[in-house]
């Protein structure tokens, strides 16, 4: 006990006032965002030391027979009625058939529980649904998912009175309501808190009658269905001046629930984003009355909206874009191996060249990683967790990734993606992608501020206790209770410096790996060995630099990326432990794991490189990477191996893209697989007139090379390829300004 006050009083103390200056200062707004959702495997990552057991004993997020019926009929018949070409380029809107199938079918309410007349899905069913229904249309996947997400739905279920969910989660169900909800406004963007928008509490007439209310003024924009909403959620800074509501006058965020017929609202203007035709608008409030029981949970939940908003988004950034982006993906990688395999250059395909194969291995890469971190992210909401730092890396990863995807799979259709027309599969996707980059939080600030610069406080092992121990009011109580948690983090970053660097020069020799690895066992103990300088070179960070840290943005940054990095290749693993460790599969695991190990060791590099304090970069250098960087990437081989997955038919390339909706046989996507299938099955054939130095089919026919039979098989895959190769070409007159297919006048349509 002596011993124990010795510490405290005589080392602990010092450190404690050191401590308070050093460590970053938490506003009230970083403090309720902090503390919003809950904290699951990424706590694991930050200790240095993962259980794999525990992340490969986690259960598979799976669909009940009524969800998979959902997916097999309803989404099934909500994509064969929208045409994306029609949506975006003709109607610039949904049909109202599928606008009606939406309400009748409570697509809106897949997240509204049974008992409210809702559909009760799980997150993982919310998230096939916007996957498959993606595959198809943006614009109908956007209008499905965003109800399901950061709106009145979740908010109300998690914060609403019984009264407030009694009235509007049926109505919300039912169709009888369109939600959208208000938040981003012209002044206040990635600062959602710096919002302009007020409500002052007053007395005003509501159904005849003076009640307590407030009096909104506001200007919001960029705000999905906002142009047919009926009822607004909106974020807004509430003032009581007249303290007709007890306590401080100045209430901070509050969230409410608007009708939009209401008198001084003006809403129903569109935005059109990139030119995705899903309902996206201003909207604004001039002197707008409601009553205190439209404040969403009551007047209890006055100035507490900015800690619903974190928590709503803890689950739902999670969910919505990255299954589109996973989504986007996998469709990238079905079509881009599949156009590789039927278009031809100098004779032969064109996935055969090795710069091809180079972007399809990334496609194929990217898939299968986004489609693992979507399902492990939904085995987690579906226990029950709101990991809202993994949320933030999902959300910005996928749909980062799907970018590049993207871009590559516009790279090797090149022409055929350019020209816009009902046959380009491409050219709506490419369009949407900076939508999904920019919102729900722009990656830049996700990257810059919150993986890694909330993550390292919410997540870390002893971080926000620590904090919360210095701001303790009795000095005496927060020096104890600093005193127990600064020397067990000391013990463990102690640890962490002796296995990173036992790690380091045995080449991970002994790392654990769990038993049932497997071919995998390699990446496990290489995976440990980045998770322990990880842990180790952000323990010294957050020493070194205290507060400074959360200004020093672009280490912020790469330390997210490592973060980031870890989680996705976690995933991978724990796919392929969930896939049975398909040994067909293993390249895909591979590439994962080599191009994952490649980015941290830059990103863990240039850290280095840029650390503030240059004899513990060199001192961390020497003993975290005393051979320069562990990995280079996947080899030439490995990125072959892998595209060739997209270029053949096979069961591992219909796990990497299945659950897409591929459309009707004569439509676009339909033409592709019907090529796609014959050319490959001709394939064998077109290698013998080859061998054989023969020009065409008929010559080897001639010949006697190939039968007649199998001469008039490799014509009709040749005949099946024409309509896939060409692109739309239009007469002059449907481009002409007095026709409803002109793109011009669509955009001044759509305004108007």
């Amino acid at each position: 006990m002596a011993d124990s006050s010795f510490r405290r009083d005589r080392i602990s103390k010092p450190i404690f006032k050191w401590a308070k200056t050093a460590l970053p200062e938490l506003s009230a707004t970083e403090r309720e965002a902090i503390e919003a959702g809950d904290v699951w495997w990424d706590g694991d990552l930050f200790t240095g030391k993962p259980d794999w057991d525990k992340l490969l004993d986690t259960p598979q997020a799976v669909l009940s027979d009524e969800e998979q019926a959902f997916l097999d009929g309803p989404v099934n018949e909500l994509c064969a009625m929208v045409d994306d070409w029609q949506v975006n380029w003709e109607l610039h809107d949904l049909p109202e058939a599928a606008w009606d199938f939406l309400k009748a079918k409570k697509f809106f309410a897949m997240i509204i529980p049974k008992e409210y007349g809702g559909l009760g899905f799980s997150p993982f069913a919310h998230s096939e649904v916007v996957r498959k229904i993606s595959t198809r249309s943006s614009t109908a996947a956007v209008t499905a998912m965003v109800p399901n997400s950061l709106g009145p739905g979740e908010l109300l279920m998690q914060f609403g009175t019984k009264d407030q969910r009694d009235y509007w989660l049926p109505r919300l169900a039912d169709g009888r309501e369109i939600p959208c909800f208000g938040l981003t406004s012209p002044e206040a963007g990635s600062d959602a808190a710096s919002m302009i928008d007020t409500g002052v509490v007053c007395k005003g007439q509501w159904k005849g009658a003076e009640v307590l209310g407030i009096k909104l003024n506001w200007h919001k924009r960029y705000i999905t269905l906002a142009p047919v909403a009926t009822v607004l959620g909106l974020a807004f800074k509430l003032y009581d001046p007249d303290r007709l509501l007890g306590g401080e006058s100045e209430r901070g965020i509050t969230l409410a629930l608007v009708p939009t017929d209401l008198p001084g609202v003006s809403i129903g203007r569109r935005h059109l984003p990139a030119l995705q035709m899903f309902q996206n608008g201003p909207n604004w409030g001039k002197d707008v009355f409601i009553p205190m029981d439209h404040v969403i949970g009551g007047t209890e939940y006055a100035g507490k909206g900015w800690r619903m908003l974190m928590s709503a988004l803890a689950t739902g950034r999670g969910i919505s874009l990255p299954s589109l982006s996973a989504a986007g993906a996998a469709f990238c990688a079905h079509v881009t191996g599949a156009y590789a395999r039927v278009r031809q250059q100098f004779n032969i395909p064109i996935g055969e060249f090795e710069a091809i194969q180079e972007r399809l291995a990334r496609i194929a890469g990217i898939a299968y990683q986004l489609d693992a971190a979507r399902r492990l992210t939904c085995a987690a909401l579906n226990q029950g967790h709101h990991p809202a730092v993994i949320s933030a890396i999902m959300k910005a990863q996928a749909t980062e990734r799907l970018r590049i995807a993207v871009d590559d799979a516009m790279d090797v259709h090149a022409g055929k993606a350019v020209i816009e027309g009902p046959h380009n599969y491409m050219g709506s996707l490419y369009r949407a992608v900076p939508v999904g980059i920019t919102v729900e939080g722009a990656n830049i600030l996700t990257r810059a501020l919150i993986v890694f610069g909330q993550g390292a406080i919410r997540s870390h092992p002893y971080l926000l206790d620590e904090i919360a121990a210095l701001n303790e009011k009795d000095p005496g109580k927060g020096l104890t209770q600093f005193d127990k948690l600064f020397w067990r983090h000391a013990g463990n970053t102690f640890v962490n410096m002796v296995r990173a660097k036992t790690f380091a020069w045995t080449g991970s020799l002994f790392a654990s790996a769990p038993r049932r690895a497997g071919r995998a066992a390699r990446y496990y103990r290489q995976l440990g060995r980045y998770t322990a300088a990880f842990s180790v070179m952000a323990d010294l960070a957050l020493l070194i630099m205290g507060g400074a840290l959360k200004r020093k943005e672009m280490l912020s940054m790469r330390f997210g990326d490592v973060l980031s990095e870890l989680y996705l290749l976690s995933a991978v693993l724990k796919r392929w432990e969930d896939e049975g460790r398909q040994d067909a599969d293993f390249p895909l695991l591979a590439y994962c794991m080599e191009s994952g190990f490649a980015t941290m060791a830059e990103r863990l590099d240039h850290i280095l490189a840029n650390f503030p304090n240059r004899p513990v970069a060199w001192l961390l250098r020497a003993g975290l990477f005393p051979f320069g960087r562990p990995h280079k990437g996947p080899s030439d081989a490995l990125m072959e191996r892998t595209a060739r997955i997209l270029l053949e038919p096979s069961s591992t390339r219909e796990r990497l893209t299945a659950g897409l909706y591929h459309g009707r046989d004569d439509e676009a996507v339909g033409l592709l697989n019907h090529a796609f299938t014959l050319t490959t099955a001709a394939g064998p054939l077109v290698a013998r007139l080859r061998k054989e130095h023969c020009h065409d089919w008929q010559e080897g026919v001639d010949k006697g090379v190939i039968t007649a039979d199998e001469g008039n098989q490799i014509a009709a895959a040749l005949k099946a390829a024409e309509p896939v190769i060409a692109v739309d070409d239009f007469a002059p007159e449907k481009l002409s300004p007095q026709t409803e297919t002109d793109p011009a006048r669509a955009v001044r349509d759509a305004a108007q």
